[in-house]
């Protein structure tokens, strides 16, 4: 995929753009139906599928104190999207004076005579230009006059609900991961380097990778989850858990996981954390032996668990 940080030139570089426009914050079922109809349509006319997304979050610059953490980092948000089969990514930087484009102003200066678009593929709740105050039915009242066709894709609906971003960060932050999982698309994950922790774990019988939190991204609630790991291309079975460890009069928030039937070393290693189930809340134990008979408890609930579902 090849990925471009600025709009400016790119008309004629590419042939046929059909281009896909939203914030793809998850990159979740609803945005998924977008990619895959973009790309059909970029396919039935021998064209190129391309998404234009911003970096950062608009409301990161035009209300910071608002913005929402984010579902994906940039960096799996372009795995994702990737995966979906789409060829050029435009990843362009938000800034004030992008934000005060009147609608009119972007689809005339950028969709039309920088970008050259064939198509626009856009969510049916799209918002574009200064204050937001472009729409869906302005790109396809101007899409006779500057040549490109338009196709607005509906809510996609599951169980009764519209599958949007903040129905998944509502479930993340009360800890119902299976649930965001339908939404998504896939299980809720934190990935990266395993850092040196306090080394309780292991003193515990039960040594422990420790991940840091981005604070920028949204993590499940504090709780032990049910977990997959997947380590130098293979995976194992795992109990996660989020939270400040309240046993040892913890503070800082982070991501420990014990890895069932493995006993490799993972410092400075790169491992992916799937939550799959919570099996409970986060709690602080009266003792270090108290504690202990939990985590016996929870590995054999998991190891049943695990042996009903064939995931």
């Amino acid at each position: 995929m090849k990925i471009y940080s600025k709009w400016q030139g790119f008309k004629g570089k590419h042939k046929k753009v059909v281009l896909g426009m939203g914030n793809f914050d998850g990159v979740h079922i609803g945005h998924q139906k977008l990619i895959y109809e973009l790309v059909a349509l970029a396919k039935d006319v021998d064209g190129t599928p391309a998404v234009f997304t911003f970096s950062p979050h608009p409301m990161a610059v035009l209300n910071p104190g608002n913005c929402p953490p984010q579902l994906l980092s940039e960096a799996s948000k372009q795995e994702h999207i990737e995966r979906l089969g789409v060829e050029v990514l435009l990843m362009v930087p938000f800034n004030l004076e992008f934000a005060g484009l009147k609608p009119e102003e972007f689809i005339e200066d950028v969709l039309f005579n920088e970008l050259g678009v064939y198509g626009v593929v856009v969510g049916y709740n799209y918002t574009f230009g200064c204050r937001g105050s472009g729409t869906p039915e302005l790109l396809e009242k101007l899409s006779s006059r500057y040549g490109y066709m338009v196709k607005v894709i509906p809510p996609v609906v599951i169980d009764g609900q519209a599958v949007s971003s903040t129905l998944i960060r509502n479930l993340l932050l009360r800890g119902d991961v299976g649930l965001a999982a339908k939404y998504l698309g896939y299980y809720p994950f934190a990935e990266g380097e395993v850092i040196v922790g306090d080394g309780r774990g292991s003193l515990l019988g039960f040594p422990t990778a420790n991940l840091e939190i981005n604070q920028n991204l949204l993590v499940p609630a504090n709780g032990v989850y049910m977990a997959k790991v997947a380590y130098e291309g293979e995976t194992y079975l795992g109990m996660a858990n989020i939270g400040t460890k309240p046993t040892f009069q913890g503070k800082k928030r982070n991501i420990e996981v014990h890895l069932l039937d493995f006993c490799e070393e993972l410092y400075g290693k790169r491992i992916k954390v799937s939550f799959r189930r919570k099996i409970r809340e986060e709690k602080r134990f009266s003792s270090p032996s108290d504690l202990i008979e939990q985590i016996k408890l929870d590995i054999i609930k998991a190891r049943s668990e695990w042996s009903k579902v064939r995931e």
